[in-house]
């Protein structure tokens, strides 16, 4: 599959235009651990549980696939921060060959997308953000409210930019940066992120491919030993992947040559659920309550147009 290297992957689903059927909606729901199902179908808006949905299944999709581990013995939970982890099967290799290097898997969806990034020895976050119009102030004003999130040097290249959008352009990837590095470290929102700083590259990110040029200052000094990957899903959705070493008291740095980085394969609902095996019976009534739900805010006031937030 695309979207895939040795050790790496790299998977987006568009759930801004999944329609599920009845059959489709039941079927995800019987592939999910309970109280994943229960916590999705709590979701007020139609939009927020297709995109739970998404994650949870991409998830397993990726667990299944890459580490061998069948459909029904994947146990997934939370850590305190909420961000999942493989409680079960602990050990997802055989005793004649060595042990491989452990994987690394971040989810992030806000927009039209859910996405997963996964790879071996390395630390990993990713973050999407979807580039919209402020819902309740001006542009300058929403800046204004978010002055404490950038550095003064970020500020001057967000800025800079010649039109308000391209100027909330700058501001979103520069956001799908900042937590995909926090995401990748587990740190929540206790860190100050003017203690890190991104240096772009003067190349264009476009959907055509990912660019990895994107530096990284931490309390002013370079890291050497952390790579970038950025890239565009369409238009309007920024992708950051931040890598970084496995044991943080690893401080080689990055190899002078570094590995192309991963465009995101677009999977379908097909694809996600290729390799499910159902945990629990039907519920009709998920169907019902789901049928119930508004698809959206009146007003988009939900993370696309306000503070920024993304899983």
């Amino acid at each position: 599959m695309a979207g895939e290297e040795m050790g790496s992957v790299r998977w987006a689903f568009r759930c801004g235009s999944w329609t599920p059927s009845r059959s489709d909606w039941l079927f995800a729901a019987r592939c999910v651990q309970p109280e994943e199902k229960d916590r999705i179908g709590q979701f007020v808006f139609a939009k927020d549980a297709k995109s739970a949905m998404a994650g949870r299944l991409l998830l397993r999709r990726f667990v299944c696939d890459r580490l061998q581990v069948p459909w029904s013995e994947i146990r997934l939970d939370r850590s305190p921060r909420g961000k999942p982890y493989l409680a079960a099967p602990l050990k997802v290799w055989s005793d004649s060959g060595p042990e491989p290097q452990a994987w690394s898997f971040n989810l992030s969806h806000q927009g039209d997308y859910a996405v997963l990034a996964a790879d071996q020895g390395m630390q990993v976050g990713v973050d999407i953000m979807k580039t919209t119009m402020p819902g309740t102030s001006s542009v300058p004003e929403f800046f204004r409210i978010m002055t404490r999130q950038f550095t003064a040097y970020e500020w001057s290249v967000i800025k800079s930019a010649s039109s308000e959008h391209q100027q909330l352009a700058a501001f979103y990837r520069h956001w799908a940066l900042k937590e995909s590095f926090i995401k990748a470290i587990g740190t929540g929102l206790g860190f100050n992120l003017q203690r890190v700083e991104f240096h772009l590259p003067s190349e264009p990110l476009t959907q055509d491919r990912a660019l990895c040029q994107t530096k990284m200052h931490l309390d002013e000094e370079e890291e050497e030993n952390w790579i970038f990957e950025e890239s565009m899903l369409d238009a309007d959705h920024h992708v950051a992947v931040a890598l970084g070493p496995a044991d943080k008291a690893d401080s080689a740095p990055r190899p002078s040559s570094l590995p192309s980085p991963i465009t995101f394969t677009l999977l379908s609902f097909s694809d996600l659920i290729a390799s499910a095996s159902p945990l629990t019976e039907e519920d009709p009534t998920y169907w019902d309550s789901f049928k119930m739900k508004t698809e959206a805010p009146q007003r988009q006031r939900d993370p696309d147009t306000s503070t920024p937030v993304s899983q």
